[in-house]
């Protein structure tokens, strides 16, 4: 929603402020009180690498799901692969865990070199991917690597998102709080108790990964104290369909093929027709989609959540993590946020040293409450430009306000004003599905059939836009279908990642750097970084895509009337951006979005009405920021081609690497 987020801070934040206080007030009394030697001794701050990686106990487990979705006639099991420090047992302390659910353990990979893991012949875990055991183990965590169902090493059926996916890491959870059983291989009778762990649990995962650890979190699962979703996707609807809108070609059973093991593929037939028969390329939000919808269970997450998210992101889109901040916002829950501008990137992989230092102080405040300040720094990690980053207090910032803006036309058809002011007339286009917004853009200054475009003057102060907009659209379509795309454009020249390359936004080194310590199977070490930017002259800064036929409800799409106008409001992707004075903001209307939502069954030519059309923008400073930075008067700029990044492409993926 656009609204500004409360001044009033969460319940548990307050909690923890109050608790650091009061930790702070009773070690100054006991300075007072205490010899000198004993008043240095103060709670640390920090966990230090103290402990052995080399002799870490590397064990693995199978967690009792209690589900049969393979329907073997037994309760599935999940391969959990453990590493953990092995001081701290032998001395009698237990140790909080770290752990990474996924399916792409063996099938795919997991970071920027696509590692997946290694074993021994005894079939004890050698390599891990990522550096996250490598740089907890020997701080006092265990990591905790697990196999979603029907992956790997993993019984029972991949089910994207549902409660097999759910389970196989919640149970991992039960089981580390001693509330759940576990065996020492896959099919044996020897149980095993995690006696070696206090139980509290850290949640962090890119994408699907990430997908799993906001899903266990809407569980209210007892012991996970913090979840790290990254890229991460909040509802798996919003992850194939916008509003009605196909985004991919395929649905969630060819995704369960894809990571699923040899031995789910030849059990899970049922599953997948389940998955196939349940998610209808209508874009139609049916039962299935609502079980994989994790926002709606907002109020169940205790974890806190600390949210790391590309703006550019045209895989697992910026819907999903705005959808989700504003609910756990209402819930209360305790957060913390990085936007970068790349697309589907790790944080490793564009701020490396901010990152690891940031995650280990995050982890080190949530699993073994060190008061460290982490939750009294500024709630939001923002870059501006490549590699130059700002912070905000609270996210949406302070006196953000939903603004209203109303198209209004132009000089020429087509091509129109954005202002304050409702206005009348038509404006109209027909759907091209060979165009996109690249091309809408690169001619937002001339009059072409397939989009209509609206621009202010140019702006006198900056313009910050902060959260998610909303763009309502009275359309009179010919056909009886259509597709409506609505895009904010910042106009004017800039240097910005290139979001749209392979590697959307960086470019891979050939040296490496080491985050932690190595072993002769699993190093910590990995090649570096650096921003791939592109100079352009416009810069595409939130999207929403909608079918028009959904434009009564998500739940049954219809045929149009053509002839008859409709009214639907479009949800925009979440984003923080800042128009920079001399720049221009823009709206485009349009329909098919090449590469990013697939074209309606017909090619309609559409009319829209400007009196029944708007756009809600978070402004920070609402709208007298609004009329601050647009005092000038609105003209109709020359006509030229405005250069940006490529079209981009989404066809094929999938929410992983």
């Amino acid at each position: 929603m656009p609204k500004s987020t409360p001044v009033r801070a969460p319940l548990r934040t307050r909690r923890t402020l109050w608790r650091a206080l009061a930790t702070a007030a009773v070690a100054a009394l006991l300075a007072a009180f205490l010899t000198p030697a004993a008043a240095e001794a103060a709670p640390p701050r920090e966990s230090r690498p103290v402990y052995s990686y080399a002799h870490a106990v590397r064990e693995s487990v199978w967690v009792d799901t209690g589900l049969d979705e393979d329907g073997d006639g037994m309760s599935d099991r999940v391969a959990a692969d453990i590493v953990r420090p092995a001081e701290p047992a032998r001395e009698g302390r237990k140790v909080p865990v770290v752990m990474d659910a996924s399916p792409y353990y063996s099938c795919c990979g997991r970071g920027n070199e696509s590692q997946v893991k290694t074993y021994d012949a005894s079939g004890h875990v050698v390599g891990m991917p990522l550096f996250y055991d490598n740089y907890f183990v020997p701080r006092g965590y265990a990591f905790v690597g697990v196999d979603l169902a029907g992956t790997n090493r993993s019984d029972g059926c991949v089910d994207v998102g549902g409660r097999s996916d759910i389970q196989s890491a919640k149970a991992v959870i039960d089981w580390l709080n001693g509330r759940a059983r576990a065996y020492t291989s896959r099919t044996g009778t020897r149980t095993v108790k995690a006696t070696w762990t206090n139980g509290r649990t850290g949640m962090i995962g890119k994408s699907w990964d990430g997908t799993i650890a906001n899903g266990v979190a809407a569980t209210g699962v007892r012991g996970l104290k913090t979840i790290v979703p990254i890229s991460a996707i909040s509802s798996w609807y919003d992850y194939y369909f916008a509003q009605g809108a196909p985004l991919y070609d395929g649905g969630p059973a060819d995704l369960a093929g894809y990571v699923e093991s040899d031995a789910a593929r030849a059990h899970c037939a049922a599953e997948q027709k389940k998955l196939a028969d349940g998610s209808p390329r209508s874009g139609d939000r049916t039962p299935l989609w609502t079980e994989r919808d994790y926002v709606k269970d907002a109020a169940e997450v205790r974890a806190s959540v600390f949210v790391a998210q590309g703006m550019q992101d045209l895989n697992v889109r910026t819907k999903h993590f705005g959808q989700w901040w504003d609910a756990l916002a209402k819930n209360g829950v305790e957060r913390k946020l990085w936007l970068s501008q790349t697309g589907h990137v790790d944080p490793f992989d564009y701020r490396r040293g901010v990152w690891v230092d940031t995650l280990h102080r995050w982890f080190d405040h949530e699993l073994l409450g060190y008061d460290n300040g982490i939750d009294r720094e500024p709630t939001a990690d923002i870059e501006r430009h490549p590699d130059q980053w700002v912070t905000s207090a609270t996210w949406p910032p302070t006196g953000t306000r939903a603004t209203t803006l109303h198209p209004a036309p132009g000089t020429a058809p087509g091509l129109g004003t954005l202002g304050p002011r409702p206005a009348g007339g038509t404006e109209t286009f027909t759907d091209d599905p060979k165009l996109g917004e690249t091309d809408w853009a690169a001619h937002l200054t001339t009059s072409t059939p397939e989009k209509t475009g609206f621009l202010t003057a140019p702006l006198t102060h900056d313009l910050r836009v902060s959260g998610m907009s909303q763009v309502t659209v009275t359309a009179t379509p010919t056909t009886t279908s259509a597709h409506l795309s609505a895009v904010l454009v910042d106009v004017g020249p800039d240097t910005i990642r290139d979001y749209a390359d392979a590697a959307e936004g960086i470019t891979t080194l050939k040296n490496r750097t080491c985050w932690g310590a190595s072993t002769a199977g699993d190093s910590a070490c990995y090649l570096e970084t650096a921003a791939k930017t592109a100079d352009v002259d416009y810069t595409v800064l939130s999207r929403g895509w909608a079918d028009l036929g959904h434009y009564a409800s998500l739940a049954k799409g219809v045929p149009l009337t053509p002839g008859r106008s409709y009214t639907m409001t479009l949800t925009l992707a979440a984003t923080d951006h800042v128009v920079p004075r001399g720049h221009r903001l823009a709206l485009i209307i349009a329909g098919t979005d090449r590469g990013l939502i697939d074209p309606p069954s017909t090619k309609p030519t559409v009319a829209v009405e400007l009196a029944g059309t708007s756009v809600r923008l978070p402004l920070v400073g609402g709208a007298r920021a609004f009329t601050r930075a647009t005092t000038g008067t609105p003209t109709t700029p020359a006509p030229t081609h405005l250069k940006g990044v490529r079209a981009p492409r989404t066809a094929g993926h999938i929410p992983g690497d």
